[in-house]
């Protein structure tokens, strides 16, 4: 099973620049979670840092969420947590993290890649970045990410996202509803936005973006634990019949 990657530049205006990668639509495995994480929660720590840009590889799909194949894998409820628990400590990172961090969503962002996308504190977006909370199609639900997802584009959007789990809602939906703050026609649109916007706050006094990052994410401080909880839901689910002749038969096509 290929683990997929995770790249980190830092221009000299102290842009640091996260990407991850895998070969699956940018799935995310197991390994790829934590490596993630703790890539963020790294940077974000580092002196030379005064704003993060968190994207992934390629053209079509921002990304696919959970990796089927290591679903499959899991045998039982511990491994469940593990699992499930890689996408809380992802978004845990991103919300502890003491610098404002930018979302670019190039493509599709399907269940824990809507989760990714909201866990940013300003994602930028193209026409193409279409969102789908897949999870209840394959049994399960979108336990983990559902706060992160919820806090930006409320409960009843929510509702209604991970109830119609099968359709996608386009960029100009996930913008309407707070998701994404900015979409642009073009890749190329894409990058000069965001770069032009993370040397803005780059030039902000970076204490004030701290207490602002520290007050945009107030009330969340529960998380810690919730999310944990939330992945033991995901971690149980996973093992039901219905769940594995769900992912196999969504494999198979």
């Amino acid at each position: 099973m290929q683990t997929g990657t995770v790249t980190t530049h830092t221009s000299p205006e102290g842009i640091a620049t996260i990407s991850f990668f895998h070969p699956s639509h940018n799935s995310l495995p197991g390994a790829l979670l934590t490596q993630l994480a703790d890539t963020i929660t790294r940077v974000g720590r580092q002196e030379g840092t005064k704003v993060i840009i968190l994207k992934s590889e390629g053209a079509k799909t921002f990304c696919a969420g959970a990796s089927f194949d290591e679903l499959m894998a899991i045998e039982n409820e511990a491994q469940g947590l593990e699992f499930f628990s890689g996408f809380a400590k992802v978004i845990n990172a991103c919300r502890t993290s003491p610098k404002i961090i930018i979302g670019r969503v190039q493509g599709k962002a399907i269940g824990g890649g809507v989760g990714v996308a909201a866990a940013t504190d300003y994602c930028f977006a193209t026409s193409q970045a279409s969102v789908k909370l897949s999870e209840l199609v394959v049994g399960i639900g979108p336990f983990v990410v559902g706060p992160a997802v919820e806090r930006k584009i409320g409960n009843a959007a929510f509702a209604q996202l991970a109830l119609d789990a099968a359709e996608f809602r386009s960029a100009e939906w996930a913008q309407e509803k707070g998701l994404y703050a900015q979409v642009l026609e073009t890749e190329e649109a894409l990058d000069a936005a965001v770069l032009a916007f993370a040397t803005k706050l780059a030039a902000y006094n970076p204490e004030a973006l701290t207490d602002l990052k520290r007050v945009i994410w107030a009330g969340t401080e529960h998380w810690d634990q919730l999310l944990v909880e939330r992945a033991g839901i995901s971690g149980r689910l996973v093992l039901s019949d219905f769940t594995r002749q769900a992912i196999q038969k969504f494999k198979s096509k």
